[in-house]
């Protein structure tokens, strides 16, 4: 029997015929799109170069994909960088679905107003499925002039009687691919699937069946986003891999080559293209923020119980219902306390599940920077300051940090990749995890610790500085940066100055601006649970303000205010004002609590409840009230959910 099938393609406008390989743009010149070749048009009437249903008419216009019956899926792409122009340069006479014939018009193209914006005006036609179906492409003679609707190419392809079903294996990826489309929905929930460079972008007929939480808790899957009608799984480096082996198992009649080659092509350029000194910052925080929610998510539920806990814990103190040295406080307090305690060690293994580094180990080098005889001498003056092989380094207790992991569980697959190319293979296994795990535990203690205490004490003696100048511009200052600083480890220094005001001079007006941040944090969470719709996210939101409110930030920062950046800008800007209104009522704080559950910090001893306590009232709950507005209106809407970034920053919509 022939196992093989002729396709004709006629050119899809009048022009000269030329090589793909002399396309000014590499990812058509180097076939990375597939076989095909292209034409410098004379004019700007497209049609189509075979027969077939149209799969992909792009949003910009610039470009349109068809699949043939024989199964040729073909791109044609008007222009280079044309996607820049946003469609003003085309009339599209076709839509998605249609079913149209060859030679058929299907694109008015203005080329003047192409050359005028310093574009290139050459269509490319690419057969995206070369690798899997094109045997042969015989082509007309190029440098000639070819008229549109005239044959120009014949690929020869395997017939799709013959070509061979794709068994499901073992391979690494192919759990992965499983969990995925049972947590969609099911191939019975899936229209199509296509890929980007980073992003499984499923087309769903219903999204809502799609457990959101459940995916992004995958071990491979970095988080999901909705956008442009697609419910997209980021995946990173290896999105093509999990892509195979999702159509394995759902079918290639799931496969959309022409969209997936346009999106590929778009997310390619956008990667490549040249960005300033700005843009690689600004990309650099996203991929922080990024990483830091996505090792948050597996245990921001237990961090808001946690926080809830702790919060009755010091209602209950508060009231003298419990004493701080009975058994039932003591059990209670190391069961809400324990999650916080010991962070590093669950953030260096979710972390490193994230990057690529071994899980155990990051979790053995958390364990190290906490181990209690560290703790103890960094909280010592008299012991924080010493060496390691006679280098120099200041001891900092790490507990409940989160920065310094991240950067350890970043630099282990650098460290462990080196280690395996320098230790026999026989040796590895003993070797290579406690060397590891020495070289990542020093690089926190010798480098980052010395670091985070220079910066701390030096932002802390500023700030205390302003404050000695100015209540109200201390509390601007320190309101507005303070929760930035908890998440680099910063706030450290500020710890020891509050301490020694409360436990010298029975009060601390710094710890009153900080109790504000946590109010502002809480708030903004708040607003969040109001206004979103989002089931899933209305539940974490709650959890997370309550947690805020009994003074425990860290689910309402890494749970949704820094997944959502612009929400933690505004609750920052509330949290300024608040701690501005606190400076210049000079809010009084007798007590290491705060918050909304630590009220009873902020009554006068020996005076009651006075001047103090009511300025408590109006600062804290003025900048509850003024966190929950600004946020409400300005800090988040939903459609901010589809807009949650993938590490590379690409996010192109796909009609």
């Amino acid at each position: 029997m022939n196992n093989q099938t002729l396709v004709s393609l006629a050119a899809p406008v009048d022009g000269r015929l030329i090589k793909l390989s002399q396309v000014k743009d590499p990812v058509f010149s180097q076939g990375l799109m597939g076989q095909g070749f292209a034409i410098e048009p004379v004019n700007g009437n497209i049609v189509s170069p075979v027969t077939g249903t149209v799969t992909l008419v792009s949003e910009t216009k610039h470009a349109f994909g068809i699949k043939t019956q024989d199964g040729v899926d073909v791109l044609i792409h008007l222009g280079i960088d044309t996607v820049e122009l946003k469609g003003e340069p085309f009339s599209v006479l076709i839509s998605q679905g249609d079913q149209i014939e060859a030679g058929q018009a299907v694109v008015k193209m203005d080329l003047k107003m192409i050359e005028d914006a310093g574009k290139q005006k050459t269509v490319i036609l690419a057969i995206t499925n070369s690798n899997d179906i094109l045997k042969q492409l015989m082509t007309s003679k190029f440098d000639q002039d070819v008229k549109s609707g005239t044959t120009v190419a014949v690929a020869s392809i395997e017939a799709v009687a013959t070509k061979k079903k794709i068994k499901i294996g073992n391979g690494k990826y192919d759990q992965l691919a499983a969990d995925i489309v049972e947590n969609v929905g099911g191939t019975e929930n899936i229209n199509s699937l296509i890929h980007c460079i980073t992003r499984l972008r499923f087309y769903l007929k219903d999204d809502t069946k799609a457990n959101d939480q459940k995916i992004e808790n995958m071990d491979g899957v970095i988080s999901v986003a909705k956008a442009g009608g697609q419910y997209q799984v980021v995946i990173g480096q290896a999105v093509t891999d999990v892509y195979d082996a999702v159509i394995a198992q759902i079918g290639s009649e799931y496969a959309n080559n022409s969209a997936t080659a346009e999106a590929v092509a778009q997310t390619t350029k956008e990667a490549n293209q040249p960005k300033d000194l700005w843009s690689n910052v600004k990309s650099g925080i996203s991929n922080f923020i990024g990483v830091l929610t996505a090792s948050m998510i597996p245990i921001i539920g237990i961090l808001a119980g946690s926080g809830i806990l702790k919060g009755i814990l010091a209602a209950l103190t508060g009231f003298k219902v419990l004493s701080t040295t009975s058994g039932t406080y003591v059990i209670l307090n190391a069961v809400g306390d324990a999650t916080f305690y010991f962070l590093p060690v669950v953030l260096g293994f979710t972390a490193a599940k994230k990057l690529g580094s071994d899980p155990i180990v990051l979790a053995i080098v958390g364990g190290i920077i906490i181990y209690p005889s560290l703790v103890t001498m960094a909280g010592k003056a008299s012991t924080a300051s010493t060496t390691f092989l006679g280098i120099p380094t200041t001891l900092v207790s790490y507990t409940s940090s989160v920065f310094p992991i991240i950067v350890a569980a970043w630099l282990g697959k650098y460290v462990e990749k080196f280690l395996k190319k320098i230790i026999p293979l026989y040796l590895r296994s003993v070797f290579v995890p406690i060397i590891e795990a020495l070289i990542l535990s020093l690089v926190i203690i010798i480098g980052v610790g010395p670091i985070i205490t220079v910066l701390s004490k030096g932002l802390s003696n500023g700030l205390v500085a302003i404050y000695s100048f100015s209540p109200t511009l201390s509390g601007l200052v320190l309101g507005g940066v303070y929760q930035t600083m908890v998440i680099f480890g910063l706030h450290w220094g500020l710890i020891p100055i509050i301490i020694n005001d409360i436990a010298t001079n029975g009060h601390s007006y710094i710890n009153a601006i900080v109790s504000i941040t946590m109010v502002a944090q809480g708030g903004a969470v708040l607003a969040v649970f109001l206004k979103t719709k989002d089931k899933k996210l209305k539940e974490v939101s709650l959890a997370a303000a309550i947690s805020a409110f009994c003074g425990v930030t860290e689910p309402a920062l890494y749970g949704v205010n820094l997944k959502y950046k612009r929400i933690f800008v505004v609750a920052s800007i509330a949290s300024a004002l608040g701690g501005a209104l606190t400076g210049f009522l000079k809010v009084n704080n007798y007590a290491l609590s705060g918050s909304l559950i630590g009220f009873p910090a902020f009554i006068t001893p020996g005076v009651g409840i006075g001047s103090n306590f009511y300025g408590y009232l109006i600062s804290h709950y003025g900048t509850l009230v003024i966190s929950v507005v600004l946020v409400y209106l300005f800090g988040f809407t939903d459609k901010m959910l589809a807009k949650k970034a993938d590490p590379m920053n690409l996010n192109v919509k796909m009609a």
